[in-house]
């Protein structure tokens, strides 16, 4: 079977991107495109770490290759993004160990016993052999791959005096990173498939990819653990080619107290989201955008932490709603070797520790509307809008006389909605209306109710009953009915109270998310 490979080779700062099959991948405004069918190809990828101290592909210990991958693919991911460390491409002591002496160096006998057990062809290949078997393995199946340069010397990150984070730290020497970036760019080239400092050597790096692989993609991330590229506003940054330059950025609130996440859930959300528009969102807009990659975002799967948990289902609003290309941390439920611990539980790993089962399948559910295109640049068909339930990760569908919450891929479409106006089905006379204080929502030819964005997170709708009050629609818990209800966390003037610790209004949440394929 003939498949596409796409390598996606990522530096610290720095990715490029080729697809092989002697197609390439371009860009198009905001869309990166296969240059071979002119269509729209979207990234949705899962982080696989190998960047740590054994420099070997994490769970292979735990699975066969063949196993991990086909779970991948299982799980809806189209993309691994892949990490490597500079030193296993520029220093030959790092590079050529192999694997079954990375172990022992270690003293990683159990993990030794099970690659044996597992995967034992790969005990004799060095560490670089490996990298490339996974790389080759991925492809084989389909899934593209992100290279992602995640350190310079082998080991978890990051921290703020690590040696590992910016041009001139301990470990990172700009002119060994740009070394690594070449050679890493020249080995997988013929696969099928401060801010002074930062332009510097970000326009070095990225025309280093390019003379080395002109048909490879850059993606190039930003400062402050790549949660910021807001400068870029006001000075572009030059290179020396065009159609071919992507931006990355992760999102994540980790400092934020859990209490604040509880107490101003509304507030605390509207805040975020604005600090990613005014960071990187917004060079997805206007007359000179950029395709966007949300390379990292993430938290723990096992589905106890609240403040966790408020910060996926707000972002999972936006990143639908601007439908970027992003990267899930992480795949791996475990790590061989990770800070001092042996076999270290993952809790943000989309396996388990076992690597045998999805460690929260409700979790990967919720991604579903993100790993399809929603958006095309080529599509002939007009703009519709899903109503999208970042909480359950589901979207608004009439079924019968029923409204409830099913796959986003059988949405039912909505017109555009204007702030105070009625909410329409496309192609349709039929009006959302409002219905009273905890009863069923519907679906008439009645369009006097007006609804409203409320809430400074703009992700509740409201409109007036009978009675002139406001009530917000709301996700019934037991039938997944839509209902309406007094708003919560919301005051009678419909702004956010000053502290709301005893609701959680993320069932009243809605986003309504544009489409055309």
């Amino acid at each position: 079977m003939v498949t596409k490979i796409a390598i996606l080779l990522a530096i610290l700062f720095l990715q490029a991107v080729a697809l092989s099959n002697s197609a390439t991948l371009s860009t198009n405004s905001r869309w990166i495109v296969d240059d071979a069918t002119g269509h729209r190809v979207k990234f949705a990828c899962v982080s696989w770490a190998a960047h740590l101290q054994p420099m070997i592909a994490e769970g292979l210990e735990k699975q066969p290759l063949d196993v991990i991958i086909k779970k991948i693919s299982e799980y809806g991911f189209n993309c691994v993004r892949f990490t490597w460390a500079t030193y296993m491409f520029t220093r030959p002591d790092y590079g050529s160990l192999r694997v079954s002496e990375s172990l022992d160096k270690y003293e990683l006998v159990a993990a030794r016993d099970g690659i044996a057990k597992n995967n034992p062809q790969v005990l004799n290949m060095t560490v670089l052999e490996l990298h490339r078997a996974v790389v080759d393995e991925l492809g084989k199946s389909g899934v593209m791959v992100v290279l992602d340069n995640h350190v310079s010397r082998p080991d978890w990150c990051c921290g703020d005096n690590d040696g590992n984070g910016f041009f001139g730290d301990a470990d990172f020497d700009p002119m060994e990173w740009l070394q690594g970036l070449a050679q890493v760019a020249t080995t997988y080239k013929d696969h099928h498939a401060n801010e002074a400092d930062w332009y510097k050597y970000m326009q070095q790096g990225a025309n280093t990819i390019n003379t080395q692989s002109p048909n490879f993609l850059v993606i190039v991330s930003g400062l402050n653990y790549a949660l910021n590229l807001g400068f870029l506003n006001s000075k572009p940054l030059a290179v020396n080619f065009s159609n071919k330059l992507v931006f990355e950025a992760h999102w994540y609130t980790f400092g934020i107290p859990a209490k604040r996440w509880i107490d101003q859930t509304n507030n605390l959300c509207a805040a975020i989201t604005k600090s990613a528009q005014n960071n990187y969102l917004y060079l997805t807009q206007g007359n000179n955008s950029f395709p966007l990659f949300l390379s990292e975002f993430g938290a723990s799967e096992r589905g106890d932490d609240v403040a966790g948990n408020r910060y996926i289902t707000c972002l999972l609003a936006a990143v639908a709603e601007t439908d970027v290309d992003w990267a899930l941390w992480a795949l791996q439920g475990s790590y061989i070797l990770r800070q001092g611990k042996l076999n270290l539980d993952e809790t943000y790993g989309v396996v388990d520790i076992n690597w045998d089962h999805p460690r929260n399948l409700t979790f990967l559910n919720r991604l579903q509307i993100l790993q399809q295109i929603n958006q095309d640049f080529g599509s002939k068909q007009e703009t519709y809008y899903k109503m999208f339930h970042p909480l359950r990760g589901q979207c608004v569908q009439i079924v019968g006389n029923d409204i409830v919450l099913a796959s986003c891929k059988n949405a039912s479409r909505w017109d555009e909605h204007q702030h105070g106006g009625p909410i329409k089905l496309a192609g349709s006379s039929g009006c959302l209306g409002v219905a009273g204080d905890g009863a069923v929502a519907s679906v008439s030819e009645d369009c006097s109710s007006k609804w409203k964005i409320v809430a400074s997170s703009g992700l509740h709708l409201a409109a007036q009953d009978g009675k002139g009050e406001y009530l917000c629609l709301e996700v019934n818990a037991s039938d997944s009915k839509l209902v309406t209800k007094k708003c919560m966390c919301v005051g009678n003037d419909l702004a956010d109270l000053p502290t709301c610790a005893d609701q959680d209004p993320e069932s009243q949440w809605f986003k309504l998310v544009p489409a055309n394929v």
